[in-house]
Protein backbone atom coordinates (compact mmCIF):
# COMPACT_ATOMS: atom_id res chain seq x y z
CA UNK A 1 0.00 0.00 0.00
CA UNK A 2 1.06 3.55 -0.52
CA UNK A 3 2.30 5.49 2.45
CA UNK A 4 -0.36 7.45 4.28
CA UNK A 5 -3.16 5.05 3.39
CA UNK A 6 -4.81 2.28 5.43
CA UNK A 7 -7.58 -0.35 5.18
CA UNK A 8 -9.37 0.42 8.44
CA UNK A 9 -12.76 0.68 6.70
CA UNK A 10 -12.29 -2.70 5.05
CA UNK A 11 -11.07 -4.37 8.24
CA UNK A 12 -14.03 -2.92 10.12
CA UNK A 13 -16.40 -4.52 7.61
CA UNK A 14 -17.83 -1.25 6.39
CA UNK A 15 -17.01 -1.98 2.73
CA UNK A 16 -17.56 -5.74 2.39
CA UNK A 17 -18.71 -7.29 5.65
CA UNK A 18 -17.61 -10.87 6.40
CA UNK A 19 -19.09 -13.24 8.98
CA UNK A 20 -15.77 -13.94 10.74
CA UNK A 21 -14.02 -10.68 9.78
CA UNK A 22 -10.61 -9.86 8.31
CA UNK A 23 -7.02 -10.45 9.48
CA UNK A 24 -4.37 -8.10 7.93
CA UNK A 25 -0.95 -9.56 7.15
CA UNK A 26 2.27 -8.28 5.52
CA UNK A 27 3.81 -10.72 3.05
CA UNK A 28 7.31 -10.71 1.65
CA UNK A 29 7.72 -8.76 -1.58
CA UNK A 30 9.74 -9.61 -4.63
CA UNK A 31 12.69 -7.63 -3.32
CA UNK A 32 12.65 -9.59 -0.06
CA UNK A 33 12.68 -12.85 -1.99
CA UNK A 34 15.61 -11.70 -4.16
CA UNK A 35 17.61 -10.61 -1.12
CA UNK A 36 16.74 -13.95 0.53
CA UNK A 37 15.09 -12.45 3.54
CA UNK A 38 14.26 -15.16 6.10
CA UNK A 39 10.78 -15.96 7.34
CA UNK A 40 11.67 -15.02 10.90
CA UNK A 41 12.98 -11.66 9.78
CA UNK A 42 9.81 -11.07 7.73
CA UNK A 43 7.61 -11.93 10.72
CA UNK A 44 9.57 -9.50 12.95
CA UNK A 45 9.19 -6.76 10.34
CA UNK A 46 5.45 -7.50 10.10
CA UNK A 47 5.01 -7.26 13.86
CA UNK A 48 6.99 -4.01 13.99
CA UNK A 49 4.84 -2.60 11.19
CA UNK A 50 1.54 -3.19 12.97
CA UNK A 51 2.85 -2.04 16.39
CA UNK A 52 4.26 1.24 15.05
CA UNK A 53 1.61 2.12 12.49
CA UNK A 54 -0.74 4.82 13.74
CA UNK A 55 -3.85 3.16 12.28
CA UNK A 56 -3.13 -0.43 13.43
CA UNK A 57 -1.15 -0.13 16.69
CA UNK A 58 -4.30 -0.18 18.83
CA UNK A 59 -5.32 -3.54 17.32
CA UNK A 60 -1.85 -4.96 16.72
CA UNK A 61 -2.64 -8.14 18.69
CA UNK A 62 -5.34 -9.00 16.10
CA UNK A 63 -3.03 -8.50 13.12
CA UNK A 64 -0.26 -10.49 11.51
CA UNK A 65 0.41 -14.01 10.28
CA UNK A 66 0.71 -15.64 13.75
CA UNK A 67 -2.77 -14.40 14.72
CA UNK A 68 -4.18 -15.64 11.38
CA UNK A 69 -2.72 -19.11 12.03
CA UNK A 70 -4.21 -19.22 15.55
CA UNK A 71 -7.62 -18.11 14.30
CA UNK A 72 -7.70 -20.64 11.44
CA UNK A 73 -6.63 -23.40 13.81
CA UNK A 74 -9.42 -22.42 16.21
CA UNK A 75 -12.02 -22.42 13.42
CA UNK A 76 -10.87 -25.83 12.18
CA UNK A 77 -10.99 -27.24 15.73
CA UNK A 78 -14.53 -25.96 16.29
CA UNK A 79 -15.61 -27.37 12.94
CA UNK A 80 -14.15 -30.78 13.76
CA UNK A 81 -15.82 -30.82 17.16
CA UNK A 82 -19.19 -29.93 15.64
CA UNK A 83 -18.90 -32.71 13.05
CA UNK A 84 -17.06 -35.17 15.26
CA UNK A 85 -19.96 -37.67 15.79
CA UNK A 86 -20.55 -37.96 12.06
CA UNK A 87 -16.83 -38.30 11.34
CA UNK A 88 -16.49 -41.01 13.99
CA UNK A 89 -19.46 -42.89 12.52
CA UNK A 90 -18.07 -42.73 8.97
CA UNK A 91 -14.61 -43.83 10.06
CA UNK A 92 -16.06 -46.68 12.13
CA UNK A 93 -18.34 -47.86 9.31
CA UNK A 94 -15.49 -47.77 6.79
CA UNK A 95 -13.26 -49.69 9.20
CA UNK A 96 -15.87 -52.40 9.78
CA UNK A 97 -16.46 -52.72 6.02
CA UNK A 98 -12.76 -53.09 5.24
CA UNK A 99 -12.25 -55.59 8.06
CA UNK A 100 -15.19 -57.66 6.81
CA UNK A 101 -13.87 -57.65 3.26
CA UNK A 102 -10.42 -58.63 4.49
CA UNK A 103 -11.94 -61.48 6.46
CA UNK A 104 -13.73 -62.72 3.35
CA UNK A 105 -10.52 -62.53 1.34
CA UNK A 106 -8.77 -64.52 4.05
CA UNK A 107 -5.14 -64.72 4.93
CA UNK A 108 -2.64 -65.67 2.25
CA UNK A 109 -1.97 -69.39 2.17
CA UNK A 110 1.40 -70.53 3.35
CA UNK A 111 3.22 -73.75 2.72
CA UNK A 112 2.29 -75.08 6.14
CA UNK A 113 1.30 -78.72 6.06
CA UNK A 114 -2.42 -79.27 6.05
CA UNK A 115 -3.49 -75.63 5.52
CA UNK A 116 -4.49 -76.16 1.88
CA UNK A 117 -6.33 -79.37 2.77
CA UNK A 118 -8.20 -77.70 5.62
CA UNK A 119 -9.17 -74.78 3.41
CA UNK A 120 -10.50 -77.08 0.68
CA UNK A 121 -12.44 -79.17 3.18
CA UNK A 122 -13.94 -76.04 4.73
CA UNK A 123 -15.05 -74.68 1.35
CA UNK A 124 -16.64 -78.02 0.35
CA UNK A 125 -18.49 -78.33 3.65
CA UNK A 126 -19.76 -74.75 3.54
CA UNK A 127 -20.90 -75.16 -0.08
CA UNK A 128 -22.85 -78.36 0.65
CA UNK A 129 -24.45 -76.87 3.78
CA UNK A 130 -25.56 -73.83 1.78
CA UNK A 131 -26.93 -76.10 -0.95
CA UNK A 132 -29.03 -78.03 1.56
CA UNK A 133 -30.18 -74.83 3.22
CA UNK A 134 -31.31 -73.24 -0.05
CA UNK A 135 -33.31 -76.33 -1.06
CA UNK A 136 -34.82 -76.70 2.41
CA UNK A 137 -35.73 -73.03 2.81
CA UNK A 138 -33.25 -72.58 5.68
CA UNK A 139 -30.87 -70.18 3.95
CA UNK A 140 -29.79 -67.03 5.79
CA UNK A 141 -30.19 -64.98 2.60
CA UNK A 142 -33.93 -65.42 2.11
CA UNK A 143 -35.28 -62.98 -0.44
CA UNK A 144 -38.46 -60.93 -0.10
CA UNK A 145 -38.35 -59.95 -3.76
CA UNK A 146 -38.60 -63.25 -5.65
CA UNK A 147 -38.88 -67.01 -5.20
CA UNK A 148 -35.56 -68.67 -4.59
CA UNK A 149 -34.10 -72.15 -4.30
CA UNK A 150 -36.48 -74.89 -3.23
CA UNK A 151 -39.49 -72.59 -3.61
CA UNK A 152 -38.87 -72.45 -7.37
CA UNK A 153 -38.80 -76.26 -7.56
CA UNK A 154 -42.08 -76.32 -5.63
CA UNK A 155 -43.51 -73.90 -8.20
CA UNK A 156 -42.39 -76.18 -11.02
CA UNK A 157 -44.14 -79.17 -9.41
CA UNK A 158 -47.40 -77.60 -8.25
CA UNK A 159 -47.98 -74.95 -10.86
CA UNK A 160 -46.20 -75.64 -14.15
CA UNK A 161 -46.22 -79.44 -14.15
CA UNK A 162 -49.58 -79.89 -12.42
CA UNK A 163 -51.42 -77.47 -14.68
CA UNK A 164 -49.63 -78.83 -17.73
CA UNK A 165 -50.83 -82.38 -17.03
CA UNK A 166 -54.35 -81.21 -16.23
CA UNK A 167 -54.54 -79.35 -19.54
CA UNK A 168 -53.99 -82.53 -21.61
CA UNK A 169 -57.24 -83.61 -23.23
CA UNK A 170 -57.26 -87.34 -24.09
CA UNK A 171 -59.82 -86.78 -26.84
CA UNK A 172 -58.01 -83.85 -28.44
CA UNK A 173 -56.57 -85.92 -31.29
CA UNK A 174 -59.11 -88.76 -31.24
CA UNK A 175 -61.96 -88.46 -33.73
CA UNK A 176 -65.23 -90.33 -33.60
CA UNK A 177 -64.33 -92.05 -36.86
CA UNK A 178 -61.07 -93.28 -35.33
CA UNK A 179 -62.96 -94.79 -32.41
CA UNK A 180 -65.40 -96.42 -34.79
CA UNK A 181 -62.55 -97.89 -36.83
CA UNK A 182 -60.89 -99.33 -33.72
CA UNK A 183 -64.21 -100.78 -32.57
CA UNK A 184 -64.62 -102.63 -35.87
CA UNK A 185 -61.00 -103.77 -35.94
CA UNK A 186 -61.17 -105.07 -32.37
CA UNK A 187 -64.33 -107.08 -33.06
CA UNK A 188 -62.62 -109.10 -35.79
CA UNK A 189 -64.70 -111.01 -38.32
CA UNK A 190 -67.79 -111.22 -36.09
CA UNK A 191 -69.74 -108.09 -35.17
CA UNK A 192 -69.64 -107.51 -31.43
CA UNK A 193 -72.80 -107.51 -29.34
CA UNK A 194 -71.32 -105.19 -26.70
CA UNK A 195 -68.64 -102.50 -26.61
CA UNK A 196 -65.28 -104.19 -26.87
CA UNK A 197 -62.84 -103.25 -24.07
CA UNK A 198 -59.87 -103.75 -26.40
CA UNK A 199 -60.82 -100.60 -28.28
CA UNK A 200 -60.86 -98.65 -25.01
CA UNK A 201 -57.46 -100.04 -23.97
CA UNK A 202 -55.82 -99.29 -27.31
CA UNK A 203 -56.92 -95.65 -27.27
CA UNK A 204 -56.23 -95.00 -23.60
CA UNK A 205 -52.70 -96.46 -23.89
CA UNK A 206 -51.99 -94.13 -26.80
CA UNK A 207 -53.11 -91.16 -24.70
CA UNK A 208 -51.11 -92.24 -21.64
CA UNK A 209 -48.00 -92.19 -23.83
CA UNK A 210 -48.58 -88.47 -24.33
CA UNK A 211 -47.80 -87.90 -20.63
CA UNK A 212 -44.18 -88.96 -21.05
CA UNK A 213 -43.02 -85.77 -22.73
CA UNK A 214 -44.30 -83.29 -20.07
CA UNK A 215 -42.92 -85.58 -17.35
CA UNK A 216 -39.45 -85.48 -18.91
CA UNK A 217 -39.73 -81.72 -19.33
CA UNK A 218 -40.48 -81.47 -15.62
CA UNK A 219 -37.24 -83.37 -14.88
CA UNK A 220 -35.35 -80.97 -17.14
CA UNK A 221 -36.83 -77.89 -15.43
CA UNK A 222 -35.89 -79.18 -11.97
CA UNK A 223 -32.35 -79.84 -13.26
CA UNK A 224 -32.19 -76.24 -14.54
CA UNK A 225 -33.27 -74.96 -11.13
CA UNK A 226 -30.54 -76.98 -9.41
CA UNK A 227 -27.96 -75.57 -11.83
CA UNK A 228 -29.30 -72.09 -11.09
CA UNK A 229 -28.75 -72.65 -7.36
CA UNK A 230 -25.23 -73.98 -8.00
CA UNK A 231 -24.28 -70.91 -10.05
CA UNK A 232 -25.55 -68.59 -7.33
CA UNK A 233 -23.54 -70.41 -4.66
CA UNK A 234 -20.42 -70.36 -6.83
CA UNK A 235 -20.60 -66.55 -6.91
CA UNK A 236 -19.43 -66.29 -3.29
CA UNK A 237 -16.08 -64.60 -2.44
CA UNK A 238 -14.33 -67.87 -1.59
CA UNK A 239 -14.71 -69.04 -5.21
CA UNK A 240 -13.73 -65.65 -6.64
CA UNK A 241 -10.55 -65.95 -4.58
CA UNK A 242 -9.63 -69.29 -6.17
CA UNK A 243 -10.67 -69.27 -9.87
CA UNK A 244 -9.29 -72.74 -10.57
CA UNK A 245 -11.27 -74.17 -7.66
CA UNK A 246 -14.39 -72.45 -9.01
CA UNK A 247 -13.90 -74.10 -12.41
CA UNK A 248 -13.36 -77.56 -10.92
CA UNK A 249 -16.34 -77.18 -8.57
CA UNK A 250 -18.64 -76.24 -11.42
CA UNK A 251 -17.40 -79.12 -13.58
CA UNK A 252 -17.78 -81.75 -10.85
CA UNK A 253 -21.25 -80.60 -9.75
CA UNK A 254 -22.66 -80.32 -13.29
CA UNK A 255 -21.32 -83.77 -14.19
CA UNK A 256 -22.81 -85.19 -11.00
CA UNK A 257 -26.26 -83.73 -11.75
CA UNK A 258 -26.15 -84.89 -15.38
CA UNK A 259 -25.36 -88.43 -14.24
CA UNK A 260 -28.31 -88.25 -11.84
CA UNK A 261 -30.58 -87.24 -14.72
CA UNK A 262 -30.29 -90.66 -16.38
CA UNK A 263 -31.92 -92.76 -13.60
CA UNK A 264 -34.43 -89.97 -12.98
CA UNK A 265 -35.59 -89.98 -16.60
CA UNK A 266 -35.65 -93.79 -16.55
CA UNK A 267 -37.86 -93.87 -13.46
CA UNK A 268 -40.27 -91.31 -14.90
CA UNK A 269 -40.48 -93.24 -18.17
CA UNK A 270 -41.11 -96.42 -16.19
CA UNK A 271 -43.99 -94.74 -14.35
CA UNK A 272 -45.66 -93.91 -17.65
CA UNK A 273 -44.90 -97.42 -18.97
CA UNK A 274 -46.48 -98.92 -15.83
CA UNK A 275 -49.68 -97.02 -16.49
CA UNK A 276 -49.61 -98.22 -20.08
CA UNK A 277 -48.79 -101.80 -19.16
CA UNK A 278 -51.79 -102.43 -16.93
CA UNK A 279 -55.15 -100.74 -17.35
CA UNK A 280 -56.85 -101.19 -13.99
CA UNK A 281 -60.53 -101.08 -14.88
CA UNK A 282 -61.30 -102.22 -11.33
CA UNK A 283 -60.08 -98.94 -9.88
CA UNK A 284 -62.65 -97.61 -7.40
CA UNK A 285 -62.71 -94.19 -9.09
CA UNK A 286 -63.19 -95.61 -12.59
CA UNK A 287 -66.67 -95.43 -14.04
CA UNK A 288 -67.84 -98.93 -14.97
CA UNK A 289 -69.36 -99.92 -18.28
CA UNK A 290 -72.90 -100.22 -16.98
CA UNK A 291 -72.92 -96.72 -15.57
CA UNK A 292 -71.28 -95.38 -18.74
CA UNK A 293 -74.06 -96.95 -20.83
CA UNK A 294 -76.68 -95.42 -18.56
CA UNK A 295 -75.15 -91.95 -18.80
CA UNK A 296 -74.83 -92.11 -22.59
CA UNK A 297 -78.33 -93.48 -23.00
CA UNK A 298 -79.70 -90.67 -20.85
CA UNK A 299 -77.84 -88.09 -22.94
CA UNK A 300 -79.02 -89.54 -26.24
CA UNK A 301 -82.59 -90.28 -25.15
CA UNK A 302 -83.62 -87.78 -22.51
CA UNK A 303 -87.01 -88.60 -20.96
CA UNK A 304 -89.84 -86.62 -22.52
CA UNK A 305 -91.99 -84.68 -20.09
CA UNK A 306 -95.65 -85.72 -19.97
CA UNK A 307 -97.85 -82.95 -21.29
CA UNK A 308 -100.68 -81.96 -18.95
CA UNK A 309 -104.12 -82.91 -20.23
CA UNK A 310 -102.86 -85.64 -22.51
CA UNK A 311 -105.20 -88.68 -22.47
CA UNK A 312 -103.84 -91.73 -20.75
CA UNK A 313 -105.00 -94.77 -22.63
CA UNK A 314 -103.12 -97.15 -20.41
CA UNK A 315 -101.21 -98.53 -23.41
CA UNK A 316 -97.52 -97.86 -24.08
CA UNK A 317 -96.72 -95.73 -27.08
CA UNK A 318 -95.74 -97.65 -30.15
CA UNK A 319 -92.38 -96.69 -31.71
CA UNK A 320 -90.54 -98.27 -34.59
CA UNK A 321 -87.52 -100.26 -33.45
CA UNK A 322 -84.69 -101.80 -35.40
CA UNK A 323 -86.25 -105.28 -35.15
CA UNK A 324 -89.53 -104.05 -36.61
CA UNK A 325 -88.05 -102.62 -39.81
CA UNK A 326 -89.53 -104.09 -42.95
CA UNK A 327 -87.73 -106.54 -45.16
CA UNK A 328 -87.59 -103.95 -47.92
CA UNK A 329 -85.79 -101.47 -45.67
CA UNK A 330 -83.33 -104.14 -44.64
CA UNK A 331 -82.51 -105.13 -48.19
CA UNK A 332 -82.22 -101.59 -49.63
CA UNK A 333 -78.75 -100.02 -49.72
CA UNK A 334 -78.15 -97.07 -47.44
CA UNK A 335 -75.51 -94.34 -47.63
CA UNK A 336 -74.91 -94.35 -43.88
CA UNK A 337 -72.90 -96.81 -41.85
CA UNK A 338 -69.28 -97.81 -41.74
CA UNK A 339 -69.07 -98.93 -45.34
CA UNK A 340 -71.44 -96.35 -46.77
CA UNK A 341 -68.81 -94.71 -48.94
CA UNK A 342 -67.95 -98.02 -50.59
CA UNK A 343 -71.44 -98.26 -52.05
CA UNK A 344 -72.35 -94.60 -52.43
CA UNK A 345 -71.41 -94.50 -56.11
CA UNK A 346 -72.84 -97.92 -56.93
CA UNK A 347 -76.30 -97.89 -55.41
CA UNK A 348 -77.66 -95.96 -58.36
CA UNK A 349 -77.25 -98.92 -60.64
CA UNK A 350 -80.18 -101.28 -61.08
CA UNK A 351 -77.94 -104.26 -60.96
CA UNK A 352 -74.27 -104.67 -60.36
CA UNK A 353 -71.67 -107.27 -59.75
CA UNK A 354 -69.87 -107.63 -56.45
CA UNK A 355 -66.36 -106.27 -56.51
CA UNK A 356 -63.52 -106.96 -54.07
CA UNK A 357 -62.86 -104.35 -51.35
CA UNK A 358 -60.24 -101.68 -52.03
CA UNK A 359 -56.69 -102.07 -50.81
CA UNK A 360 -57.25 -99.37 -48.18
CA UNK A 361 -60.65 -99.47 -46.54
CA UNK A 362 -61.40 -96.51 -44.26
CA UNK A 363 -64.40 -95.53 -42.24
CA UNK A 364 -66.70 -92.99 -43.84
CA UNK A 365 -70.30 -91.94 -43.77
CA UNK A 366 -72.38 -90.89 -40.81
CA UNK A 367 -72.47 -92.93 -37.63
CA UNK A 368 -75.48 -95.09 -36.95
CA UNK A 369 -77.27 -94.81 -33.65
CA UNK A 370 -75.51 -97.92 -32.35
CA UNK A 371 -72.12 -96.64 -33.49
CA UNK A 372 -72.80 -93.25 -31.95
CA UNK A 373 -73.73 -94.87 -28.65
CA UNK A 374 -70.66 -97.11 -28.60
CA UNK A 375 -68.39 -94.19 -29.49
CA UNK A 376 -69.78 -92.03 -26.67
CA UNK A 377 -69.33 -94.89 -24.20
CA UNK A 378 -65.69 -95.33 -25.23
CA UNK A 379 -65.06 -91.59 -24.93
CA UNK A 380 -66.61 -91.53 -21.47
CA UNK A 381 -64.50 -94.48 -20.34
CA UNK A 382 -61.32 -92.90 -21.76
CA UNK A 383 -62.01 -89.61 -20.02
CA UNK A 384 -62.71 -91.32 -16.70
CA UNK A 385 -59.61 -93.52 -16.73
CA UNK A 386 -57.32 -90.79 -18.06
CA UNK A 387 -58.30 -88.55 -15.17
CA UNK A 388 -57.16 -91.31 -12.79
CA UNK A 389 -53.83 -91.60 -14.62
CA UNK A 390 -53.33 -87.84 -14.58
CA UNK A 391 -53.94 -87.69 -10.84
CA UNK A 392 -51.45 -90.51 -10.26
CA UNK A 393 -48.88 -88.86 -12.53
CA UNK A 394 -49.20 -85.48 -10.80
CA UNK A 395 -48.54 -87.23 -7.48
CA UNK A 396 -45.83 -89.72 -8.43
CA UNK A 397 -43.58 -87.82 -10.87
CA UNK A 398 -42.55 -85.08 -8.37
CA UNK A 399 -41.85 -87.81 -5.79
CA UNK A 400 -39.68 -89.65 -8.30
CA UNK A 401 -37.74 -86.50 -9.18
CA UNK A 402 -37.18 -85.67 -5.53
CA UNK A 403 -35.94 -89.20 -4.85
CA UNK A 404 -33.63 -89.66 -7.81
CA UNK A 405 -32.42 -86.11 -8.44
CA UNK A 406 -32.94 -83.60 -5.61
CA UNK A 407 -32.48 -85.85 -2.56
CA UNK A 408 -29.76 -87.76 -4.36
CA UNK A 409 -27.87 -84.49 -4.90
CA UNK A 410 -28.35 -83.44 -1.28
CA UNK A 411 -27.04 -86.75 0.05
CA UNK A 412 -24.25 -87.46 -2.44
CA UNK A 413 -22.87 -84.10 -3.55
CA UNK A 414 -20.43 -83.67 -0.68
CA UNK A 415 -19.13 -87.20 -1.10
CA UNK A 416 -18.59 -86.60 -4.82
CA UNK A 417 -16.76 -83.32 -4.25
CA UNK A 418 -14.46 -84.90 -1.69
CA UNK A 419 -13.69 -87.77 -4.03
CA UNK A 420 -12.89 -85.53 -7.00
CA UNK A 421 -11.27 -82.48 -5.37
CA UNK A 422 -9.72 -83.57 -2.07
CA UNK A 423 -6.46 -84.64 -3.66
CA UNK A 424 -3.27 -83.52 -1.81
CA UNK A 425 -1.26 -83.51 -5.04
CA UNK A 426 -3.63 -81.14 -6.85
CA UNK A 427 -4.53 -78.80 -3.96
CA UNK A 428 -1.69 -76.38 -4.70
CA UNK A 429 -3.06 -75.67 -8.19
CA UNK A 430 -6.67 -75.50 -7.02
CA UNK A 431 -5.94 -72.96 -4.27
CA UNK A 432 -3.86 -70.59 -6.34
CA UNK A 433 -5.20 -67.11 -5.65
CA UNK A 434 -6.11 -64.69 -8.40
CA UNK A 435 -4.02 -61.55 -8.82
CA UNK A 436 -7.02 -59.32 -8.12
CA UNK A 437 -7.48 -61.03 -4.73
CA UNK A 438 -3.86 -60.39 -3.71
CA UNK A 439 -4.04 -56.73 -4.79
CA UNK A 440 -7.34 -56.16 -3.02
CA UNK A 441 -6.07 -57.76 0.20
CA UNK A 442 -3.10 -55.40 0.31
CA UNK A 443 -5.39 -52.43 -0.35
CA UNK A 444 -7.66 -53.47 2.50
CA UNK A 445 -4.72 -53.80 4.88
CA UNK A 446 -3.46 -50.32 4.03
CA UNK A 447 -6.94 -48.87 4.34
CA UNK A 448 -7.49 -50.52 7.73
CA UNK A 449 -4.21 -49.14 9.04
CA UNK A 450 -5.10 -45.62 7.88
CA UNK A 451 -8.61 -45.82 9.33
CA UNK A 452 -7.28 -46.99 12.70
CA UNK A 453 -4.95 -43.98 12.83
CA UNK A 454 -7.84 -41.69 11.90
CA UNK A 455 -9.98 -43.27 14.62
CA UNK A 456 -7.26 -42.63 17.20
CA UNK A 457 -6.89 -39.00 16.14
CA UNK A 458 -10.63 -38.37 16.17
CA UNK A 459 -10.98 -39.96 19.61
CA UNK A 460 -8.30 -37.64 21.05
CA UNK A 461 -10.06 -34.44 19.90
Amino acid sequence: MDRGTDVIDILAGRVIPLRIGYVPVVNRGQKDIETKRTIHSALDAERNFFETHASYQSKAQFCGTPYLARKLNMLLTHHIKNNLPEIKAKVGAALVKCQGELEQLGDPLTDAAGQAANTTLSIITEFCNDFRGVLGGQSTDLSTYELYGGARINFVFNEIFCNGIKSIDPLEYVKDTDIRTILYNSSGSSPSLFVDTNAFKVIVKQQIKRLEDPCLRCVSMVYDELVRIINQLLGKPSFKRFPQLHTQFNQVVITFLKNAMLPTNKLVQDLVAMEQGYINTAHPDFINGQRAFAIVNERMHPPKPVQPGAPNTGRPSVTMTATERSLDDEMNLKDSGFFGSFWQNKNKKKSMTMEPPPLVLKASGTLSEREQQDTEVIKLLIQSYFNIVKRTTIDMVPKSIMLKLVDFAIDGLQRELLKELYNPEALADLLKESESTVVRRNECKRMIEALKKAETIVSSV
